[in-house]
């Protein structure tokens, strides 16, 4: 082993350690990809085949080796056939530029999804109709989409609408925006146990801001009784925010490539001005 090392040059240690550093990329990238979908809970499953495998190998289990191989013979079919959504997803963002960088189309699609979800949220404040929506960020939010009513929607201010006015079956709760779709509507969240929070602020707000404490999401509110539209982060919440701060500021926490300089500050002190009221 020591003259392997010895007696490599400088051009291959490159190249190994560019091989290496492109492989590790790549499995970044597809744990990226599957990352809070149901892909994840069968790696797990296909990890625990593996390591059954491995052991019935070790202790030379004949007849429990032969099936696992069996099992991974006809497995490799299985695979294309259980990840086809996760697999489709990853060659249309590879053709779009998006796996492996930014692009001009994620920008467009931000801006197409912070569109729409002013629009909604105009035409709520105005009626004085109560909503509470959340993004999912870093932190997943499997276990809250999970107790609300699926959607998978794509987000349209029409739909966001229709969700959140009284009396209809989806409007008590939380929509949670899922990789810039509608995961989940009438979704309960953990309610925030900070006794500073204002007394003023009712269910929906302590709501927006328990999220917020439990994960990195970002959570918007508006309030039936004013039509106020609030904007929670990190347990903080700022209260009747303007429409251009509130553009501003979800442009800056959901772009993917936000400098860790500015995420570090408090975001109210990040461009936009906003101010507790």
């Amino acid at each position: 082993m020591l003259e392997y090392f010895t007696d490599m040059t400088w051009k291959e240690s490159i190249k190994d350690l560019v091989d290496i550093l492109i492989v590790t990329y790549i499995i970044y990238q597809i744990i990226l990809l599957v990352r809070g979908t149901r892909a994840v809970q069968l790696l797990k499953g296909i990890l625990v085949l593996v390591v059954i495998w491995a052991l019935s190998t070790w202790f030379d289990l004949y007849t429990l080796k032969w099936l696992m191989n069996q099992m991974f013979t006809f497995g490799v079919l299985a695979v294309f056939i259980i990840f086809q959504p996760e697999l489709r997803r990853g060659l249309e963002q590879l053709g779009r530029g998006k796996l492996f960088g930014r692009s001009t189309a994620e920008d467009e699609e931000l801006n197409k999804l912070i569109g729409e979800i002013i629009k909604a949220l105009n035409y709520l404040s105005r009626r004085k109709i109560g909503a509470l929506i959340v993004f999912e960020r870093e932190t997943g939010l499997n276990e809250y989409t999970e107790s609300g009513i699926r959607t998978q929607a794509v987000v349209s201010s029409e739909l966001l609408i229709n969700i959140f006015i009284p009396n209809t079956p989806l409007h008590d709760g939380a929509v949670i925006i899922q990789n810039n779709q509608i995961a989940a509507a009438a979704c309960y969240l953990p309610l925030s146990e900070n006794p500073f929070i204002s007394k003023e602020l009712g269910t929906r707000h302590r709501a927006a801001i328990g999220v917020s404490e439990m994960a990195d999401a970002v959570s918007i509110v508006v309030s039936e009784e004013t039509g106020q539209i609030s904007l929670a982060i990190n347990g903080q919440v700022v209260r009747d925010i303007k429409e251009e701060s509130l553009i501003s500021k979800l442009y800056e926490e959901l772009r993917p490539a936000a400098l860790i300089k500015e995420k570090r500050k408090p975001f109210w002190k990040r461009g936009g001005g906003a101010t507790n009221s």
